[in-house]
């Protein structure tokens, strides 16, 4: 009998065969700051209609041996594809943004582009936000703390720390590998049935 990846986890779930994970809650979001949050610009149902129209930001924790890493990831919404990420062993602006620029350097499209994310102060700081200006980016965050508001970018973080990143690295310099690694893997291996079960790279490079 020939099954596909989701029958099979729905199968040892109702058999309650799966091994449950466990789950540390690390945060990483502070939005009691000085700095000016934007409205929620896709609260109404906005759905892209192309690879590059919104993409949606988020970061998480990764431990390592060592100490503390954090990624940051920059997400297509259409394509699902990880279009810039970075990894740190700090949350600062100044390395959050780097997963921003990576995207922007592999940036196609022309078209209007809407950034969604929480309202962390690095994605609120004034070093973020110039980024936004520079590129004519118009920019969009959740409502206070309501994570379902970005549950996009929260999934791919999922996907990536309970799929591909199951083992501890030992310092930030063999997270950066490790995240290299998987986020390649999503991209190009990892199909969707969101996509109809395609890869994200493949969805991302039809248009």
């Amino acid at each position: 009998m020939t099954v596909g990846r989701d029958y099979l986890f729905s199968l040892l779930k109702h058999h309650r065969l799966l091994v449950k994970t466990k789950r540390a809650y690390h945060r990483t979001t502070d939005s009691h700051h000085r700095f000016y949050c934007h409205p929620n610009r896709i609260k109404d149902g906005f759905k892209p209609e192309r690879p590059e129209e919104l993409w949606v930001a988020d970061i998480t924790y990764l431990p390592t041996q060592e100490g503390n890493s954090y990624v940051s990831l920059i997400t297509d919404a259409y394509s699902r594809k990880i279009v810039g990420y970075s990894v740190d062993d700090n949350m600062q602006t100044s390395a959050v943004k780097q997963a921003f620029i990576g995207a922007l350097r592999k940036r196609r499209s022309k078209g209007s582009l809407i950034h969604h994310s929480d309202r962390g102060s690095q994605y609120c700081s004034k070093e973020y936000q110039d980024i936004h200006a520079k590129h004519k980016i118009v920019c969009s965050m959740t409502d206070g703390y309501d994570c379902y508001q970005n549950a996009l970018a929260e999934r791919v973080n999922g996907i990536l720390k309970m799929e591909y990143l199951l083992r501890k690295p030992k310092d930030v310099a063999q997270a950066r590998k490790m995240v290299a690694e998987s986020v390649e893997i999503y991209n190009q291996m990892r199909p969707h049935t969101a996509l109809k079960y395609k890869t994200p790279d493949e969805v991302h490079r039809a248009f």
